[in-house]
């Protein structure tokens, strides 16, 4: 028997490093499926999953159990289940069991049925997901098979487009050098291709099947994390030991480009892989409402418990006062007794009452949330037409909360901007070009372009002009830097030139060149080739002085035709300016033309070049070379020496770089910032990406401080200083008392700008430490565990009080897990409502944290969305989403619980006072059919024509007047002094209309002597029914035709309902059922009855119309009334799209410096993405051997 490893359970190979714990064996799958690992209760599973991912909820055998689980979470279907089993025991049942068992079953079928529907959908999108074909190596040869018989360990081929099915270790491709080209716009956004490369030893070895199916090389690595830009573990194969990185992994999501063929050894599958693990798990959402509906629920069951007791008492001693007096019916109460009565009295109270809960109210709810999530579906506004895509509300039940919504978060490719970049201007010696001038966009480039390559517009047509002239030989320069100084790659597909880059900015800019004449068509290791209005040049290149963080810049160093060496520059205007030879008017026009681009928002770089002399660079090139050779600081050598040549540069021009944002998007910011939403940005770009898109879009203004990685840091060791006594011990003051110091106090101009690795540090793990609330951790905490958590969660809490306090907040080179975690982190400390939206893989779990999930239909394909609750096609629709849908639902539903509460109460509570008057004896006041059809048919409309159609403005004024949404943000329509008023309200209805009709009845009969029960219960009922009614019409404020239907509806049903459950037909025919004949006739024909209604009506409406009339006379105006003068008052200046920053701050952009991926430029420089002429365009064959260079145009990755 093989020895097994006790930490894995796997059969024990050579002694592992503790920090790889992973060990994947290609091409053995029996490995991999005996290995376990330990799980809950000493069990153990298997420790490698399958590929088959599976995001639904429920499968056939988990839904029912699982689903009537999350539904008996709700207090109201606890409290229903309650009453139904009281309603079993005979004695004390006023119902049938099943009359109220049906009900309560159709509100269970609904909501299962909603969530069903959901989990279908996710079961589809896992099915189709899990089908995807792939070849898997089986045996000797590659076959089609499933994702989901993907296993760890196998070795699978892909072909250009197709996608990653898992985390793979990049074996071979038929690219040179085996480099594989990816794009991860399903991941995180970004169109721009990203290179890996495979170990030299696994590309020379492994270049046929045979040797494939042979390869039994183990790679030992990090357990499966969310880690998504970092990797490390190692390969060991023959006895040698390679190191890995992520440079050499593949991640499941990417798609293959420019590649025909790449194998790769499957790492982590299914549920391990990278972007699963950052995934986040579905969890139920409740709205705000719902919590307080809880709640409210159990105040109303206890109010009921009460008042029942107090009933029931009142009988115990009714019954034995009434038993002394009456001595003769001494033999009715011979087998019971006080005590026993008010016992079955107290459960018959509780029975009567409980229909102050209706459960019609709840499949109300229902219906309510699904018209309004068709009217959102529905609303041609937030149509777009580009893509025929309209809103889709994916969740019916959280309408309501998109009304109260205190913080966005966002992510920024895809969300914010279309990740596209456009050449807008240029200064080129002092003179600025492009838009503004009058004359951009007004002719197509000239005549040197070839027939097969398409047209771009030029961004002025007097730079057009000038670069035809070719008189300036500054702008001449300029041209060919932009021609010359770049890595992209170009593949001439006969009809067309391909231009890929590792930026989008540099495609840009290789665009703009080409529009004007200047135009990049090949390259080698050595040479660039380039049409310089209609005349063909080669260039050799001599060195490429590569791009990093640090430098902020790329050169390029060349002899042109005439044997010339130049040095072309471009990058930052930070590190360019600096390194001038001289400062003249023109570099001073320069400086003037970078500060107004900035200003507007544009993406700046500055262009250099310089000759060099034939003597310097033999003497530079030598020492160059020495550099490229060492083994240690090689690094620091090169840069010194890139340093050194990157000297005395004449300065040609500066260009400006528009990254496109989607349209509306400013004005949606600063509308939402209107409506007291904070906005923040959660993007995995660099910082100055992150800064420059949040100036565009107006997050960052003018005259905020930017509080960066130092300040914060100072900020929170301040706080913590003055409140470091967390362990209770006493030693400080500071432990009884919050600190005056708090990071809110701070001003709210302020914006906040930090890093991934920055959060992971100041919350030391970057995870949210749990709170410990079970009954064991009580007992099994130690005091320092206790301390150590209450110390975090301080951390925790002054870092999200001081971001909380800023008007603006962006987080960049964050991970999917921590964007959910700063979304946790505002939720668990701020408790507010938040709204998560993205567009890709990376946002998911973001998306699944927020209280509301809204997935940008974009780029990235469809995974943001199918985990969203509301699918939008552009994040502009998110102020109709918010500031009309969400304010409009939150109205309803708020009226609607108000009002629908108020008449249970106004209409039912006189059964309480009718007790006091039938001795305790839990008889019902009203006929069982006016209780059964009071909530269903008499009320019912227009509670739900205000729960679907109530406006207090109109959609164009909510637009206009965004301040209108705080008052969802603050609760204010419904909360628990709502509810007690509403309580006194119903209350104060149902006495009046009780007590009035009392004292009517109590010393006169009518003419027709009416004074009998059953008219007093008909007259009590239409008095409380008709004071709703007029309740409810005195607050309506958007009547429609729909809304007068409803109300007629509701009277002529009680007419209809009334008359036919008590004529004496269907008396004689059930007088069981049918106990009141002709009550109705006898009372509402009698004109003293209809008086009293009258009275009780005008009685119960004055407190209405005083409390309004109070209002008008006091002058107290409604929140929209004073928003309105305000607004007249203060007119909101319209959005402009600038951003005025000093010159010399730390704000300036460089397009060049944010979004250029290191690396490129070896590669170009070694051949490494040089593909040989006779596999150009063929059909992959084997691959090429290491090494084999050819002259040709590179390899472009097309997409």
């Amino acid at each position: 028997m093989a020895e097994q490893d006790t930490g894995t359970g796997c059969p024990a190979g050579k002694q592992q490093q503790p920090a790889f714990t992973w060990e994947v064996r290609a091409n053995d799958r029996s490995y991999h499926r005996q290995c376990k690992k330990k799980s809950l209760f000493c069990l153990s599973k298997r420790k490698y999953s399958g590929n088959a991912i599976r995001t639904a909820k429920y499968n056939l055998l988990t839904f029912l159990p699982l689903n009537l689980y999350e539904q008996f979470h709700r207090m109201a279907n606890v409290y229903f289940v309650f009453v139904i089993l009281l309603q079993t025991f005979p004695e004390i049942s006023t119902l049938p069991w099943y009359t109220l068992l049906f009900p309560l079953s159709c509100l269970l079928i609904i909501r299962g049925l909603r969530d069903l529907i959901d989990d279908i959908g996710r079961h589809r999108s896992d099915r189709k997901i899990n089908s995807r074909p792939c070849e898997i190596l089986d045996g000797k040869s590659f076959r089609w098979q499933k994702w989901r018989d993907i296993c760890v360990g196998d070795i699978v081929r892909l072909r250009k487009d197709s996608v990653v099915p898992a985390d793979l270790l990049l074996l071979c491709s038929s690219e040179p050098s085996s480099l594989c080209y990816v794009e991860t716009a399903d991941i995180d956004g970004e169109t721009n291709l990203k290179f890996r490369q495979a170990l030299l030893v696994t590309h020379q070895e492994l270049g046929s099947e045979e040797s494939m199916a042979a390869f039994d090389g183990r790679v030992l690595c990090e357990e499966p994390s969310s880690r998504m830009l970092s990797f490390s573990g190692a390969l060991r194969w023959r006895g040698r030991r390679h190191a890995l990185d992520s440079g050499r992994i593949l991640l499941r999501g990417c798609r293959v480009r420019n590649t025909a063929l790449c194998h790769g050894l499957v790492l982590y599958a299914g549920i391990d892989s990278k972007i699963m693990r950052n995934s986040g798990k579905i969890k139920q959402k409740k709205t705000k409402l719902d919590h307080l509906m809880d709640r409210l629920v159990i105040v109303i069951f206890l109010l009921l418990l009460v008042t029942s007791l107090g009933l029931a008492v009142a009988s115990g001693f009714w019954a034995r006062t009434f038993q002394e007096k009456h001595s003769y019916l001494a033999a009715l109460y011979k087998h019971t007794s006080p005590v026993q009565q008010a016992f079955l009295n107290f459960w018959g109270f509780t029975i009567l009452l409980s229909v102050i809960i209706p459960m019609s109210m709840y499949i109300t709810f229902e219906f309510i949330y699904l018209v309004n999530s068709c009217f959102i579906n529905w609303d041609l506004e937030m149509y777009y037409g580009a893509k025929d895509m309209p809103a889709e509300a994916r969740s019916t039940s959280l309408s309501d909360q998109l009304g109260q919504i205190e913080y966005i978060f966002s992510d920024k490719t895809g969300t914010l901007t279309q990740n596209i970049m456009s050449f807008k201007k240029c200064c080129v010696n002092g003179t600025i070009y492009g838009a503004g001038t009058g004359q951009e966009n007004k002719q197509p480039p000239g005549p040197w372009l070839a027939g097969g390559e398409h047209k771009v517009d030029v961004c002025d047509v007097t730079l057009l002009e000038a670069a035809q002239r070719d008189s300036d030989p500054v702008l001449r320069e300029f041209l060919r830097l932009l021609a010359l100084c770049h890595t992209v790659m170009v593949e001439d597909r006969g009809d067309q030139l391909v231009y890929q880059a590792a930026s989008p900015d540099e495609e840009a800019l290789v665009l703009a060149a080409r529009s004007l004449g200047y135009v990049f068509l090949a390259r080698t290791e050595d040479s660039i080739t380039i049409r310089e209005l209609g005349r063909t040049r080669t260039y050799e290149v001599l060195a490429m002085l590569d791009f990093n963080s640090d430098r902020k810049r790329m050169s390029v160093l060349v002899r042109d035709p005439q044997g010339t060496i130049r040095l072309y520059t471009k990058g930052a205007d930070t590190v360019i300016l600096e390194r001038l030879r001289s400062r003249g008017p023109s570099e001073t026009l320069t400086e003037t033309a970078l500060d107004r681009f900035a200003e507007e928002t544009l993406r700046t770089l500055c262009v250099a070049s310089r000759e060099v002399s034939e003597a310097e660079f033999r003497a530079w090139s030598r020492r160059h070379r020495e550099a490229t050779v060492l083994l240690q600081d090689r690094a620091q050598e090169l840069d010194r020496l890139y340093e050194e040549m990157e000297q005395n540069l004449q300065l040609l021009g500066a260009t400006a770089i528009e990254d496109k944002l989607q349209d509306g998007v400013p004005e949606t910011i600063q509308l939402l910032k209107l409506g007291n939403i904070k906005v923040w940005v959660l993007t995995g770009d660099k910082q100055e990406t992150a800064m420059n898109i949040g100036y565009a879009c107006r997050l960052l203004t003018d005259d905020m401080e930017i509080l960066e990685e130092k300040e914060v840091s100072e900020i929170l060791q301040a706080y913590w200083e003055s409140n470091n006594n967390l362990s209770g011990r006493g030693d400080t003051p500071c432990s009884h008392r919050p600190s005056q110091e708090r990071p809110e106090a701070l001003c709210h101009k302020r914006a906040i700008i930090i890093s991934g690795d920055f959060l992971d540090k100041i919350l030391h793990t970057g995870e949210v430490l749990k709170e410990k609330k079970g009954w064991p951790w009580r007992w099994l905490c130690c005091d320092g565990a206790k301390a150590s958590q209450d110390q975090g969660g301080l951390v925790e809490k002054a870092f999200v009080d001081l971001a909380t306090s800023c008007q603006a907040v962006i987080c960049c080179r964050v991970t999917p897990k921590q964007k959910a975690l700063i979304v946790q982190l505002v939720k668990k400390h701020k408790k507010v409502v938040t709204l998560a939206i993205g567009d890709g893989a990376n946002d998911v779990n973001m998306i699944k944290t927020a209280d509301i999930g809204v997935g940008i239909s974009g780029l990235e394909g469809l995974q943001a969305v199918q985990c969203s609750d509301y699918a939008l096609a552009q994040f502009s629709f998110l102020q109709r989403l918010l500031l009309v849908h969400g304010r409009w639902n939150y109205l309803r539903i708020c009226k609607f619980l108000r009002y629908f509460l108020y008449k249970t109460f106004a209409g039912l509570l006189a059964q309480v006072w009718f007790a006091f008057h039938s001795g305790f004896t839990a008889q019902p006041l009203y006929e069982g059919w006016f209780l059964a059809l009071y909530n269903i048919f008499y009320t019912a409309y227009p509670v739900l024509s205000v729960g679907l159609l109530e406006q207090d403005v109109s959609a164009k004024k909510s637009l206009e007047f965004p301040e209108l949404y705080m008052v969802g943000q603050q609760d204010e329509l419904f909360n628990y002094r709502v509810f007690g008023v509403t309580l006194l309200h119903g209350v104060g209805t149902s006495l009046i209309s009780f007590y009035i009709t009392l004292w009517a009845f109590e010393d006169h009969v009518g003419t027709k002597a009416v004074g009998d029960y059953e008219s007093f219960s008909v007259t009590v009922a239409l008095s409380a029914l008709l004071s709703v009614l007029v309740e409810i019409v005195l607050d309506t404020q958007y009547w429609t035709v729909l809304s007068f239907l409803m109300l007629t509806a509701s009277l002529l049903f009680f007419c209809l309902f009334s008359f036919l459950t008590q004529s004496i037909d269907a008396f004689r025919i059930a007088p069981a059922i049918f106990r009141f004949p002709d009550a109705c006739w006898n009372a509402l024909t009698d004109p003293y009855v209809l008086l009293v209604v009258l009275l009780s009506l005008v009685v119960n409406t004055i407190p209405s119309l005083a409390v309004r009339a109070f209002r008008a006379v006091l002058g107290r105006a409604t929140p929209q009334q004073k928003i309105h003068l305000k607004a007249k008052r203060d007119p909101e200046p319209s959005v402009e799209l600038r951003s005025h920053v000093p010159r010399g701050s730390f704000h300036r952009r460089s397009s060049y410096a944010f979004s250029h991926q290191e690396g490129y430029a070896g590669l170009i420089t070694r051949g490494d993405s040089l593909r040989a002429r006779a596999t150009h365009g063929t059909s992959p064959g084997p691959l090429p051997a290491q090494g084999t260079l050819a002259v040709s145009s590179l390899r472009c990755p097309s997409v």
